[in-house]
């Protein structure tokens, strides 16, 4: 055996690069999405998260707990994404159809990049309940305000806000449901673009919310 292969095998073991706390957590919470996605919430193992993260499980219980704190985890990483592409997506400067249509394509492209993560938490979460479904109720408390705000804005330019204060959240609670139903109708459907599903949407409530900034009310007729 040459000299220099004996100092090689003598020679101590090199130890594994340590990564940010931030960078190490990310890669948790990326297994662990993909995992949840697959397997839902039960089903998955901190096994096979530890297997895909290329992490040892103690490490995931240092940094993120056990799989009930994961889970907890990755469900408020995702909804701020989300919340936060929504927002970016939000041009204030053009007029409030545009802006709920640059809304939607944002949500729905977000959608589309991170299937996984919508799965996670439209899908899963709400499978499980407790305090994982208030999660996505205060997610969706949240896009309600956005778009109520849309609203208000809107009609208040136009001397209705009174009018449109009153109804405003509830039509944007009812465009935020319709929103997430079409999306979870297009996980089956990923032939569909982005842009084509949010002038669906568009075309189903915009007539609607634009009647009510310009002061036009449906109401039955009587017989």
């Amino acid at each position: 055996m040459s000299e220099e292969v004996q100092a090689q095998q003598q020679r101590p073991p090199e130890r594994a690069k340590r990564l940010p706390r931030a960078v190490r957590e990310r890669q948790i919470l990326d297994a662990a999405v993909q995992v949840f996605s697959q397997y839902g919430y039960h089903s998955a193992s901190m096994d096979e998260i530890s297997e895909v993260a290329g992490v040892s499980k103690p490490m995931i219980y240092t940094y993120l707990g056990a799989k009930e704190d994961l889970f907890g985890a990755c469900i408020r990483r995702e909804a701020t994404r989300l919340l936060e592409a929504v927002q970016g997506g939000i041009q204030p400067d053009v007029p409030p159809d545009m802006q709920l249509w640059h809304g939607l394509r944002s949500f729905y492209r977000f959608v589309a990049d991170y299937r996984e993560s919508w799965i996670v938490l439209h899908r899963q979460a709400l499978a499980v309940g407790g305090s994982f479904a208030e999660e996505i109720t205060a997610m969706r408390g949240r896009a309600i305000e956005l778009v109520a705000a849309l609203v208000v804005s809107a009609g208040s330019r136009k001397g209705l806000a009174e009018q449109v204060e009153k109804s405003g959240e509830g039509l944007a609670a009812a465009l935020v449901g319709a929103a997430e139903s079409l999306a979870d109708w297009w996980l089956d459907h990923p032939d569909v673009t982005d842009g084509v599903l949010a002038s669906w949407l568009m075309n189903l409530v915009w007539l609607g919310f634009n009647d009510l900034v310009e002061g036009e009310v449906w109401k039955p007729r009587d017989g």
